[in-house]
């Protein structure tokens, strides 16, 4: 077992926990993007926005990289827990190697004061299973969805933003840069945090916090991870005030991948269909900057309602079920 060094992982250890990602990918979801080696080293240094996960890899006998640990400890809020993932081998599973390294995780989260562990597995897996054996509750079930770009219907899908648009004439839709500009972080911020608003079902969790900090070092772990951000917002034209937003990044080197981010509105400016709108004026930005994109995937809570339907509209399919679980320790 050995820990990666973020600035400096070893080679050898980075190319077989990737193998090792890929391995399980094939067996258990065969449906997801396989994880690069550029996306590994990123998240070693990165995370998703500053917080990176610690990474330890597990060898055999004959020296081959046989697992993975990722453990997190939030930071920037909810300082009670840990999120930790173990990727085993299917080659050699059901030898207690998860056991072990999540009982490594649980000691790196009790060491950090921390009582409440979260982790994720696929509806029906063997991941699923480990964990309820392992006294883990399934606190929230998400569904993954993805929109096939080349045969969406886009003369439906221009009637529907016209008669959305007919609900938001008190808005305009703004294509930010990124980097966003210095000025705009503030507002920007208030505007991501309404993303706390979002289902969180069983989860023991606290409101995500947000600051200018945050937001730039996620642009600087998206440019990490060769993506392309996209950032489209609605603002009030009486007053300035942004929103609500929609965010979508095409992966560099494999440009026919998209992932949508965040879709929120502020609660003082629902109910001008402004999530439909964004998610529409996205479509049409997306479609004169990355025409060769051809899917983009999303995740939602499945008690999401709203934001499902709007996704049901614009031609997403259910690709795959998963669940987020919680272990109090």
């Amino acid at each position: 077992m050995s820990w990666l060094d973020p600035e400096h992982p070893d080679p050898g250890d980075v190319a077989g926990a990737v193998a090792v990602f890929e391995a399980a990918r094939l067996a258990d979801a065969p449906h997801q993007q396989a994880r690069t080696r550029a996306a590994m080293v990123a998240d070693l240094r990165h995370g998703w926005d500053g917080e990176p996960a610690a990474v330890a890899v597990a060898r055999g006998g004959d020296g081959r990289v046989a697992a993975a640990l990722e453990v997190a400890l939030p930071a920037y809020d909810n300082t009670h827990l840990s999120f930790a993932e173990v990727t085993v081998d299917p080659l050699v599973r059901r030898r207690g190697i998860g056991r072990e390294l999540l009982a490594l995780a649980m000691d790196r989260t009790r060491a950090a004061g921390r009582r409440l562990m979260l982790s994720e597995a696929w509806n029906d897996s063997a991941g699923a299973g480990f964990l309820e054996h392992l006294g883990f509750d399934r606190a929230i079930e998400s569904v993954q969805r993805r929109q096939e770009l080349l045969t969406l219907d886009r003369e439906a899908l221009d009637g529907a933003y016209a008669a959305a648009a007919a609900h938001a004439v008190a808005y305009e839709l703004v294509r930010l840069p990124t980097p966003l500009p210095q000025e705009l972080l503030a507002t920007v911020v208030t505007m991501t945090a309404a993303i706390n608003d979002a289902p969180t079902d069983g989860l023991d969790i606290e409101d995500e916090v947000f600051t200018p900090e945050r937001i730039r070092a996620f642009e600087t772990a998206q440019l990490a991870h060769l993506r392309r951000v996209y950032r489209l917002v609605a603002r009030e034209r009486a007053t300035g005030v942004l929103a609500g937003h929609t965010v979508v990044a095409v992966e560099a080197e494999r440009p026919w991948i998209g992932s949508q981010f965040d879709t929120s509105v502020l609660r003082a400016h629902r109910g001008h269909r402004l999530g439909l709108l964004l998610k529409l004026g996205m479509l049409r930005w997306l479609a004169e900057c990355e025409p060769q994109l051809r899917t983009v995937d999303t995740w939602n809570a499945a008690s999401n309602a709203h934001m499902i339907e709007i996704n049901e509209l614009l031609g997403y399919q259910v690709v795959a079920r998963g669940a987020e679980w919680q272990r109090k320790l």
